[in-house]
């Protein structure tokens, strides 16, 4: 349970969970009842099994900058681990941006963050101001990076999946070595049901053949960003040139063959 006062007792959003060196980590973000004060923070459980052992809060993740901050996701590419967010420039709720910066360990950042991602394009700008991208995912595939976020407000219909492609042998921390896909790779259905597809995460089956997309939608249009919205998953496959390929969001109720290894 949170603390009942304090920096990150309040509006606790986006809670991922990473395994790093035998260790479980939960990233969240989280204020004291001010969205201004909005940052990431990182809790830590020891044991094999994250539902048991004890969670230790390590603190603040934060470079130099020390600004707003919601979405954190961690991963590691090529032996270097980074951290992925959303965050303001400065100190007002005009623009979010997608930032990365290494990790020295799971709770605290080596250097200053890097801007990669700001919203450009018409469809990242629905629902603003403010302009939105936000819920940043890495995903690695023969040794290529992506990252995906999601752009505009969560509060359209127009809330969609957008892609970042890191050039051949780049660096991830030089945001030149980033493009940025012209258009959604993963937008709303209205014949499947799915309004506002974002803030999405990614799995592999049990048996590691097959990649899979979890996202949220409302099943209505102009539901928002509230309870309405539901969790979907579906198995997505990869290009020729190779991208990956979401397709478009299943009908909602649509059965479909379980992951891969899965009884």
């Amino acid at each position: 349970m949170p603390p009942a006062s304090g920096p990150y007792s309040k509006e606790i959003w986006a809670p991922e969970i990473h395994h790093y060196d035998g260790n479980f980590y939960v990233y969240f973000g989280a204020d004291d009842g001010n969205n201004d004060n909005h940052r990431i923070y990182v809790i830590e459980n020891a044991s094999p099994d994250p539902t048991f052992g004890k969670w230790t809060f390590k603190g603040k993740v934060a470079d130099p900058n020390d600004k707003w901050a919601i979405d954190p996701s961690s991963f590691a590419y090529k032996g270097v681990r980074y951290l992925l967010w959303s965050g303001w420039e400065g100190d007002k709720n005009v623009q979010q941006n997608i930032y990365i910066a290494k990790l020295a360990n799971p709770w605290t950042i080596d250097g200053t963050r890097v801007k990669i991602s700001s919203p450009t394009y018409d469809w990242e700008m629905s629902g603003s101001p403010p302009s939105v991208n936000e819920g940043p995912e890495g995903l690695i595939h023969n040794g290529n990076l992506f990252v995906t976020y999601s752009a505009s407000g969560c509060w359209t219909d127009n809330y969609a999946l957008g892609l970042l492609s890191l050039q051949e042998n780049g660096d991830p921390l030089n945001a030149t070595h980033w493009t940025k896909s012209p258009t959604p790779v993963f937008q709303k259905l209205a014949s499947s049901e799915a309004f506002g597809t974002g803030h999405n995460g990614f799995f592999k089956s049990l048996d590691d053949t097959e990649d899979w997309l979890i996202y949220h939608a409302n099943p209505q249009t102009n539901q928002g960003c509230g309870n309405h919205r539901t969790p979907r998953i579906q198995k997505f496959t990869w290009n020729a040139n190779g991208t990956p390929n979401f397709g478009v969001p299943v009908k909602i109720n649509t059965p479909i063959p379980k992951p891969s290894g899965e009884q």
